[in-house]
């Protein structure tokens, strides 16, 4: 089992940036395939997915990232520390949700169902 906690949220002014992180306890922590997603205020309904921001495999041999984000943003990952990042840049106001890492066995996944283990969240707030 998995158990992750993210931090580094927090209010932000348009253009600036961030860098989250997640920390992971657990041995298998390095078995699993990353990511982070996000849920934008408002959107917390039955049936609204969380949006996918980005992933990574166990062995950083492979990063995905969503459309609303690439090129401002980074995953990577240090096994060593059990510990995911993502590095945020070019911070907007529709950036502004609660990010969330997920942690899954096998392939690296954009859909948020197939994620096994999750954080609690945390806050990033970009202001205009």
């Amino acid at each position: 089992q998995v158990q992750l906690v993210e931090s580094g949220g927090g209010l932000v002014q348009a253009g600036g940036s961030l860098r989250l992180s997640c920390a992971g306890s657990g041995r298998s922590f390095s078995d699993h395939s990353m990511a982070w997603f996000r849920q934008a205020p408002g959107t917390a309904a039955p049936g609204k997915e969380r949006e996918f921001v980005a992933a990574i495999a166990w062995n950083s041999a492979n990063m995905w990232y969503g459309d609303s984000v690439k090129g401002r943003v980074s995953i990577f990952r240090d096994n060593g520390k059990n510990t995911m990042y993502l590095q945020m840049n070019s911070l907007k106001p529709e950036d502004t949700a609660v990010y969330y890492c997920g942690a899954r066995r096998g392939a690296y996944n954009n859909i948020p169902d197939r994620y096994d283990y999750w954080g609690q969240g945390t806050q990033v707030t970009v202001s205009s």
